[in-house]
């Protein structure tokens, strides 16, 4: 049997979509009892930037020197064109790029 398709795995899949629904749910239930003030609309827009680090610090940390370029031209392109989106879509293609040019790291 296929180890992808053993129910123990299925299961826990299962489990993790249903926790995810669930946070992502209960996230929007309690957001309707907060008042948004200022301060919370920082905090609020500030979270998208905050996310990104938190998920590219270890990999920055732990990935080497084309991992660090990268990060680098990422966060120029957040710097420069206040957008996301397109600053996580330039850090892909510049390591694509320099692991498809054989740089080491």
């Amino acid at each position: 049997m296929n180890d992808f398709l053993r129910s123990d795995v299925m299961i826990a899949f299962a489990v993790m979509a249903a926790v995810t629904v669930a946070s992502r749910l209960g996230g929007y239930w309690l957001m309707g009892y907060v008042t948004v003030t200022p301060r919370v609309r920082r905090m609020l827009d500030a979270l998208p930037g905050s996310i990104i680090v938190a998920a590219a610090l270890p990999v920055a940390v732990n990935g080497g020197p084309v991992v660090m370029f990268a990060i680098v031209a990422a966060l120029l392109v957040t710097i420069i064109g206040r957008n996301d989106f397109i600053a996580v879509i330039t850090g892909m293609a510049v390591a694509a790029l320099a692991r498809a040019l054989g740089i080491a790291g």
